[in-house]
């Protein structure tokens, strides 16, 4: 099987994701539902191909390790990242399609507030949510605008590298995760000496990624990041919750001081049944939730963002409520998505008792 014609033919029906699994046909993701792509049932010989195809020269890596990840251009310049995995004796791959040029933040369905994250001067912008709520795209739109912008120096630690920035008034340096450097932990030992302004990391995995982080921010750059979290108060709490106890405080004085924004991000099904709708959530701490997490007092944050509104912040419930208000998602996928059931359910004058769909379903 041809893996050029399936990635082009997927993009055509709007597909995000592209699986190849021994036994049944090609599935794709159209909307967050996976669907055949045609009849036929894939064999071995199907697999260990597309495989070949994706790799190229890593192929050889299987034989060594369960997975590759890796990303490319295929089929008229659409840019793919993929992971090739085995299992059971055979030969799994895991295809998300990107979108064909980086879209502009307007386009993306976000509050005006989240435009002024590409003026920041410095500090710590955290874009959060589960696999499949459009962080990788909305840094990428993020650092375009900037790109576009301001005269500045970028360097990106991905992995792996998924939006490709053509340099307007930025110089941009983009660094691969195994590619042109070992680890994330090792390139970014390396990204302060190299005189960045802007610094992109693609994920805060583990202590070492987010000390530097902190410490970046601390010394005048500007970095952004994520995190699989559902929130503003779920992203401070995982970061700290990395480091030992006795030195918890010192990193939510940091945070404190360096935090900048919070975007917690979902993607929900629209209600005519076409296409997805962004929802969010936005934090940009004021004093009053900069002491919070300086005291540890977390769980305080999401009155806070309710109570500051004036300030750009909302909360997820409140942004769900709109989108209900203005046709964009029914009710009950509202309710599914919502941190609050209860007040949301008050929001958009829903009973207790109205009936639910999975959160699964929803989930990407």
């Amino acid at each position: 099987m041809n893996i050029i014609e399936i990635i082009k033919e997927s993009q055509i029906r709007r597909a995000s994701d592209i699986h190849v699994v021994y036994g049944l046909p090609v599935r794709i993701r159209i909307d967050g539902t996976l669907e055949n792509y045609d009849d036929h049932v894939l064999g071995h010989e199907d697999c260990d191909g597309i495989a070949k195809q994706l790799l190229g020269e890593k192929y050889k890596l299987l034989e060594t390790v369960g997975e590759v990840d890796g990303s490319g251009t295929f089929a008229d310049n659409i840019r793919c990242r993929f992971n090739v995995f085995r299992q059971q004796g055979h030969i799994s791959s895991a295809i998300r399609i990107l979108s064909d040029k980086i879209p502009e933040l307007e386009m993306l369905g976000l509050p005006p507030v989240c435009y002024e994250f590409a003026k920041y001067p410095r500090g710590i912008v955290i874009v959060s949510g589960e696999t499949g709520s459009g962080k990788s795209t909305t840094l990428a739109a993020l650092l375009n605008r900037i790109n576009q912008t301001r005269a500045e120096h970028i360097i990106t630690l991905e992995d792996p590298i998924e939006y490709i920035y053509h340099p307007d008034k930025c110089t941009i340096n983009q660094r691969e995760i195994t590619e042109d450097t070992v680890s994330y932990e090792t390139g970014l030992k390396a990204v302060l000496r190299e005189d960045p302004d802007i610094i992109l990391i693609g994920e805060m995995r583990s202590l070492d990624a987010i000390e530097t982080a902190l410490i970046a921010a601390e010394t005048g750059h500007l970095v952004f990041t994520t995190l699989h979290t559902n929130s503003a108060a779920d992203s401070i709490d995982r970061i700290v919750s990395v480091f030992p106890g006795e030195r918890q405080q010192q990193i939510r004085l940091q945070l404190s001081r360096t935090l900048r924004a919070v975007l917690s991000q979902q993607l929900l099904p629209r209600a005519s049944g076409q296409g997805r709708v962004l929802a969010c959530e936005v934090m940009v701490p004021n004093s009053a939730i900069r002491a919070m997490i300086r005291e540890g007092k977390t769980p305080q944050i999401a009155s806070a963002i309710q109570t500051s509104a004036a300030e750009g912040n909302i909360s997820m419930d409140n942004y769900l409520a709109n989108l209900v208000k203005q046709g964009a998602i029914s009710k009950v996928v509202a309710v599914e998505a919502a941190h609050d059931v209860g007040f949301l359910k008050k929001l958009i004058g829903m009973s207790s008792s109205s009936t639910s769909i999975s959160r699964d379903r929803i989930r990407r």
